[in-house]
C-alpha cells in the first residue's frame, strides 16, 4: 500500500525581541543591508531547513534600538513554541536576544493585534561626553533644556490627530492619522526621557517630533509656534530629526498577550546621574 504523506502541522510562535540597533539598517529586510528581520529569519531557516516570514509589530529605522519588539512566525516541526527563544539565541548574533517565546492562535498577529506601541527617547545634557551612554542617547549640551516646556508642548498631542508634519517622505502609508495615548517628559539628573505611546507611528515620526521638542525646550521655538506647525500640517518647517541612537522601541501592548510583564513591559534600563 502506498503511503500518503501527511502535511506537517504548523504552530504560530510569538517572540519578544531585544536588539541594539547600532549596526543594523533597521528592522525590515532590505537587499544588501544588515537588518534584524533578516538575521532572525536566517536563523529560523537554518533550524527548519526552509524559509519562513517573520512578522514584526513595527519597523524601526536604522540605528534605533528595541527593548521589547514583538514578532511572530509559523513553524513546522517538533520544537515547542516556548523553547524557540532558547534555540534561536544559540544561532543569533550578540546584538539580538530573544527574551521569550510562546504559542499564540493562528488569528493572533504581531502587527494587527497590537493595541499600542511605546517609544522612549533619551537625551544626555551634561557637557562632558560619557562613552557608556553614548550608544543610547543624544548628547545635547548646547543650551539648557526645560523639561516643563517640553512636557507642556507634548500635552496637546494627546488624542487622534493628523500628524503629517511629522511624516517623513518615502512612506507607503496613505494617511497620517495617529491616536496618541500618552506623551511624557521626565528628567533624571542630566538625562531627559521622552516617552510617547500611540496606536501606530508614522515613518520617522518620533525623531522628527523630538527634534522640534528640543527646540522648544531650548527656547528656540515657542509653544504656540510648535503647536501651530503640527496642527496646520506645515511639514516644510520640520527640518531636523533627532539622532537615531537615542530612540528605543520600549514595548508593544496587546489585549491578549501570552507573556508576563517582567519579560516585556519596561526592560530598557534608565541611566541616572
Amino acid at each position: 500500500m502506498q503511503e500518503i504523506n501527511q502535511p506537517q502541522q504548523t504552530q504560530r510562535v510569538a517572540l519578544v525581541i531585544q536588539y541594539l540597533g547600532t549596526h543594523f539598517h533597521g528592522w525590515q529586510r532590505q537587499k544588501g543591508q544588515r537588518t534584524v528581520q533578516e538575521e532572525i529569519e536566517t536563523a529560523i531557516a537554518t533550524i527548519l531547513g526552509h524559509h519562513v516570514t517573520l512578522h514584526g509589530a513595527g519597523r524601526t529605522d536604522a540605528g534605533v534600538h528595541a527593548a521589547a519588539q514583538v514578532a511572530h512566525f509559523d513553524a513546522t516541526g517538533l520544537i515547542p513554541a516556548q523553547k524557540w527563544a532558547t534555540v534561536l539565541n544559540s544561532y543569533l548574533p550578540q546584538d539580538i536576544i530573544i527574551r521569550a517565546s510562546a504559542p499564540v492562535s493562528n488569528a493572533w498577529h504581531a502587527r494587527f493585534s497590537a493595541a499600542y506601541r511605546r517609544y522612549r527617547y533619551t537625551i544626555y545634557t551634561e557637557k562632558r561626553p560619557n562613552l557608556f551612554i553614548k550608544p543610547f542617547s543624544w548628547h545635547y549640551y548646547h543650551e539648557p533644556l526645560d523639561e516643563l516646556l517640553i512636557q507642556t508642548a507634548m500635552k496637546p498631542l494627546l488624542g487622534k490627530h493628523h500628524l503629517a508634519a511629522f511624516h517623513r517622505a518615502g512612506s507607503k502609508r496613505k494617511h497620517s492619522w495617529v491616536e496618541v495615548q500618552a506623551a511624557e517628559c521626565h528628567r533624571s539628573g542630566s538625562l531627559l526621557h521622552l516617552e510617547i505611546q500611540a496606536d501606530g507611528f508614522l515613518y520617522g515620526m518620533v525623531r522628527l517630533l523630538v527634534g522640534m521638542l528640543v527646540q522648544v525646550g531650548a527656547g528656540q521655538r515657542t509653544l504656540a509656534n510648535f503647536t501651530e506647525i503640527w496642527q496646520e500640517e506645515r511639514r516644510e518647517e520640520v527640518k531636523y530629526a533627532a539622532p537615531a541612537q537615542g530612540l528605543c522601541l520600549l514595548r508593544v501592548g496587546y489585549p491578549d498577550f501570552p507573556f508576563s510583564c517582567d519579560i516585556w513591559y519596561d526592560t530598557q534600563p534608565k541611566f541616572s546621574f
